[in-house]
């Protein structure tokens, strides 16, 4: 079982938000990868956001990513589901395959890498790579060199992610480690909006790495 490739295209700057509106202005700047990452909202109210997120990700052309509700993913047709290490033992990955979903997995250590790595994913997240800036984590920053590594061994591509900022991006960028590099604050402004200004030079700053 191996899941679909996202296409031949580096994932790039690869933004995680909790609103499906947040998504259009990341996309009007030329963010062609996002995630669709709620953690305070169920029932109707969820599926909406799922539903909204999923029809304007299909009008930019977009790699959108549902995290945790699968079977969500799978009803309203989304591009692909990114799992935790928890998600991916609890979910019907035989249905997400049978889908044609894609699917992204994170890891946190070279144990999680290889437990990863046996679904045979479309994409590996690895982190956190710096302090986390929007959570605290139970697992010690992955850091540059070893970025590079354990994706030397992995034979898929990679998503970087944790505490990776304006200050940083480029040496993330820099090391040749990763085909999407995901942040959440990063692109967002003082109110939690997010922030066309930051979006675009961290877009710039990828480019110029």
């Amino acid at each position: 079982m191996k899941f679909p490739k996202c296409d031949e295209q580096p994932l790039g700057l690869y933004p995680i938000v909790d609103r499906a509106y947040k998504l259009k202005p990341l996309y009007e700047v030329g963010v062609t990868t996002a995630q669709l990452r709620v953690k305070d909202l169920e029932g109707a109210v969820l599926e909406r956001e799922v539903v909204e997120a999923i029809a304007l990700s299909k009008a930019y052309n977009v790699r959108f990513f549902l995290n945790d509700y699968w079977q969500l993913a799978i009803k309203h047709g989304a591009y692909g589901v990114h799992l935790g290490q928890e998600d991916i033992q609890e979910a019907e990955i035989n249905a997400i395959y049978d889908a044609g979903l894609r699917l992204g997995i994170s890891s946190h250590t070279p144990k999680e890498i290889e437990i990863a790595l046996g679904f045979e994913p479309s994409y590996l997240a690895i982190g956190p790579i710096f302090e986390p800036i929007s959570k605290k984590m139970a697992y010690e920053n992955v850091g540059i060199e070893n970025l590079k590594c354990w994706s030397a061994y992995v034979d898929y591509p990679i998503v970087a992610i944790g505490g990776i900022t304006q200050e940083n991006i480029q040496e993330v960028a820099q090391s040749g480690a990763a085909s999407g590099i995901a942040m959440i604050s990063a692109v967002l402004d003082a109110q939690g909006e997010v922030s066309v200004a930051k979006t675009k030079a961290l877009l710039d700053a990828i480019k110029e790495a």
